[in-house]
């Protein structure tokens, strides 16, 4: 049985999950896709050891240390394309951000060909449910468009500025559907 723990931050409050040892989500209140593909019962427990342990991950990540992704046992629910997709953004290291368009062209160069739908790479993205490990706040349009975040823009704004990003170059759009 999947289990399940709260746990409080300076985004907001998190749902935290665990099945057989792994985690499975991370999920902000109130965000867009909340539990996504998660549809089990479960039940919340304080004492897993994966949950306690990817809570104290999440402290020193807010205290502005820089916790490896490795240090977690992740087994996020997805496609193997959505999960391809979820392997690239565990490698791109803090302070940096990455374009659909370079997702895209990754994965279309992995299975040799010469292109892929960034659209798809923003559904994937978008479907992350491990969020904050698995870094899709690191994602930015290709002309520094912030576009969307399932979390919102101000959550992705505030993660981006603690993990140093240069905000210079990036901005919060005035039209689109990713709003």
């Amino acid at each position: 049985m999947p289990y399940t723990m709260y746990c409080d931050s300076p985004i907001g409050r998190l749902l935290l999950a665990e099945r057989e040892g792994a985690l499975v989500g991370v999920w902000m209140e109130g965000q867009k896709y909340f539990l996504g593909s998660f549809k089990e019962d479960r039940e919340e427990k304080t004492d897993s050891g994966i949950l306690n342990k990817t809570k104290e991950w999440l402290e020193r990540y807010f205290k502005g240390e820089r916790p490896a992704v490795q240090e977690l046992p992740l087994a996020p629910i997805g496609s193997d394309f959505r999960k391809k997709v979820w392997k690239i953004l565990c490698e791109v290291p803090y302070g940096e951000v990455i374009t659909y368009g370079e997702i895209s062209r990754k994965i279309a160069g992995s299975h040799g060909l010469d292109r892929m739908s960034a659209q798809a790479v923003g559904g994937a993205v978008g479907h992350n449910p491990i969020s904050i490990i698995i870094p899709c706040h690191r994602v930015v349009g290709a002309n520094g468009s912030l576009t969307g975040y399932a979390g919102g823009l101000q959550r992705k704004i505030k993660l981006l500025m603690l993990e140093g990003v240069d905000m210079n170059h990036l901005f919060i759009p005035t039209k689109g559907t990713a709003l």
